[in-house]
């Protein structure tokens, strides 16, 4: 069977998506011009929005009208991961996402993270808007995670004792929870509280699928693509399941090598990048790695099992194996 394009699933909410779209930018009402140039700099430069398409699928699959709050949900779903991309980008001193300038490179970092910050507030601002506890509790506890998951890879860069515990903790936090906030705030929304549980579910695990196939796609995807070079998560030093994975195969069946991968990643230098991107393709450990991201695939779908079976369940679980299909 073909896999499904992105454009394939999108097309089933078209006109609930280009709705959102254009909401992600003109909900932004700055009183300052400055933070209105980078906001719409950094939403421009967006990706596929895959988050609010998520919670456009998830509350259409709950209950198939057109819903204005779940067009403002995923408005807000997006306007949350910009800001944690903004964010990200300062902290990995980035000059590039996805082939276009950074707002830290455009502007500066200064500019870059307080714009970041107005982003999350104005989220916020609009979540009271629904005046919803269980949704403002929902997506506050979950950037609470987000962040911590941030800090908690910040803490574990360049350490070579990271652990895949620490890692899952790590993504669990900056990945998979918004994910989560994207399926679980449409529930909400739909009143259909019985399911949270299997919807958060859903959002977790493929959260955790789309992290590690991302991550695996550092050492062996295609630059042009990925919109950043191979290795870059190794000149980073972020810990990340190849890495750690390498490493542990290594330390006793070659220690030369294992040397080699160690002094990279506790000091960022990759001078022979070829090499080490080498050394974690041919360890084994990508495919331990793969195996854990078709593993959460697997988790991911038989959660949606759960779920009302629909074209939109359909296309939530073709987003689960276009996101596999990038391994092949």
């Amino acid at each position: 069977m073909t896999t499904p394009t992105y454009a394939d699933i999108l097309s089933v909410v078209a006109d609930d998506f280009a709705i959102m779209d254009k909401q992600v930018f003109g909900s932004l009402n700055s009183k300052v011009r400055l933070v209105m140039q980078v906001s719409k700099h950094v939403i421009d430069a967006g990706g596929k929005r895959m988050r609010p398409l998520i919670t456009l699928l998830t509350a259409r699959m709950l209950d198939d009208v057109q819903n204005q709050q779940a067009l403002e949900l995923g408005a807000i779903t997006e306007m949350l991961h910009t800001a944690t991309l903004v964010h990200d980008d300062v902290i990995d001193e980035s000059g590039m996402r996805r082939g276009k300038p950074t707002a830290n490179a455009t502007w500066n970092n200064a500019t870059a993270v307080l714009v970041g910050d107005y982003l999350i507030a104005r989220s916020f601002n609009l979540l009271v808007g629904f005046n919803n506890m269980s949704l403002l509790k929902v997506f506050s506890d979950g950037t609470c995670d987000i962040a911590e998951g941030e800090v908690l890879q910040l803490q574990h860069q360049y350490n070579i004792e990271t652990t895949e515990a620490d890692y899952r903790q790590i993504i669990d936090g900056k990945t998979s929870r918004l994910f989560m906030m994207a399926t679980q705030g449409a529930g909400i929304l739909a009143g259909r509280d019985e399911l949270l549980d299997t919807l958060g579910a859903f959002g977790y695990h493929f959260g955790n699928a789309f992290q590690m196939i991302d991550d695996v796609l550092d050492f062996v995807g295609d630059s042009e693509t990925m919109g950043k070079n191979l290795g870059d998560d190794l000149a980073e030093g972020k810990p990340t399941l190849p890495i750690i994975k390498t490493l542990e195969l290594l330390k006793d069946s070659d220690p030369a090598n294992y040397d080699k991968l160690r002094i990279a990643v506790q000091t960022g230098k990759t001078d022979n990048a070829g090499e080490l991107i080498e050394l974690v393709r041919s360890s084994g450990a990508l495919d331990y790695c793969k195996r854990c991201a078709l593993d959460e695939t697997r988790l991911a779908q038989q959660a949606l099992a759960n779920l009302p079976d629909n074209q939109y369940r359909h296309a939530l679980y073709q987003l689960t194996e276009l996101a596999s299909s990038r391994l092949v």
